[in-house]
């Protein structure tokens, strides 16, 4: 089967989507909607190397009466409340969805209203919705989760990212505080300005996976203060300035923490990696050394889950729901391409 695909917003992550989907056989690209870059071809836009002649549109609504995708790959916030109108309007056109909303990975518990709305409607009209990525999506929530199988009982889950942000785009070095002072730093992360968005969502997926009933979840997020002079390609972060954050997230059942999230992202991380702590029988600690390329990541998590999704039963559906994704075959020869097998 080839699947359609209209791509959904066309910024960094959009286009790093767009990038590999092209290399896979069974993806088709027939559309592309966003708010810029409208009229240029999405070849151009996301700087592909093989011919792509599909212009980009600021008209969803007439692009998904006129190609009926199969599915849409939708990267255009973080904010459920914000994006709603968008997977609204695609699921009343009978497509199913995979968005990179951070918010959109577990809605149930923050955003209960909402996630009652889109599974209905979803429901309704016979499709299904994903909010993937690989933070959250993966990393930090059904990775964890996934790894509990092994165990008789579960105490405590603790799931540990550190990413050295010298290697990401600006405005994700902006995003973590890079480059101010602390006293912005804490106006910025007063104002909602500074933070990862997910936390709360991935702690409660964990605990719904578990079948544990928290009795809360809560956030607190702290500057990490350069000592020496860290300089990137967009940015210099002097001694006594902020050079990221560090955010923890919790889940508590009667004042006790069962569920640990540690996000740490700084200019200068000299040890990243991601981590998984299991306190059960039996306990265990996984760590990937070198931690996961966010941004390449969440491409193909969100690539990668397309046939999960067109198999999975209609509503409203998270990575908790669903048998874990693999790599989707590409056209270039080797192990898992299509020539390989033929």
């Amino acid at each position: 089967m080839v699947y359609r695909v209209l791509q959904y917003g066309c910024g960094p992550i959009g286009c790093s989507v767009v990038r590999l989907a092209m290399t896979k056989p069974d993806i088709e690209i027939v559309a592309a909607v966003d708010l810029v870059n409208v009229g240029r071809t999405l070849a151009e836009v996301a700087e592909l190397t093989s011919p792509l002649e599909v212009s980009i549109s600021d008209d969803p609504v007439g692009i998904l009466r006129e190609h009926r995708p199969d599915i849409v790959l939708h990267a255009t916030g973080s904010s459920l409340k914000d994006i709603f109108r968008q997977i609204e309007s695609i699921v009343e056109h009978g497509a199913n969805v995979i968005s990179t909303s951070e918010e959109l990975s577990y809605p149930f518990r923050e955003n209960p209203e909402l996630a009652a709305r889109i599974d209905a409607l979803a429901r309704k009209n016979g499709v299904t919705v994903l909010g993937t990525g690989v933070n959250p999506g993966f990393l930090m929530d059904s990775w964890p989760l996934f790894m509990t199988a092994v165990c008789q009982e579960v105490r405590h889950v603790e799931a540990v990212r550190v990413q050295d942000a010298s290697q990401r785009r600006l405005p994700f070095q902006k995003k973590i505080g890079a480059g101010t002072s602390p006293e912005e730093f804490d106006r910025l992360v007063k104002d909602g300005h500074l933070r990862h968005v997910g936390l709360p969502e991935s702690v409660a997926m964990i605990a719904a996976g578990l079948r544990w009933e928290l009795d809360g979840i809560s956030e607190e997020i702290e500057p990490v203060i350069a000592e020496n002079e860290i300089s990137t390609d967009f940015l210099k972060v002097m001694p006594g300035q902020v050079a990221g954050l560090t955010q923890i997230g919790r889940g508590m059942i009667k004042e006790e923490e069962v569920i640990r999230l540690v996000f740490k992202a700084y200019v200068g991380a000299d040890d990243p990696h991601d981590a998984v702590v299991i306190e059960g029988t039996p306990g265990f600690k996984a760590i990937i050394k070198g931690g996961v390329h966010g941004d390449l990541a969440t491409a193909a998590m969100a690539v990668n889950a397309i046939p999960r999704v067109m198999d999975s039963r209609p509503g409203l559906v998270t990575m908790k729901d669903l048998p874990p994704p693999a790599a989707i075959p590409s056209k270039t020869r080797g192990p898992g391409s299509e020539s390989f097998f033929r």
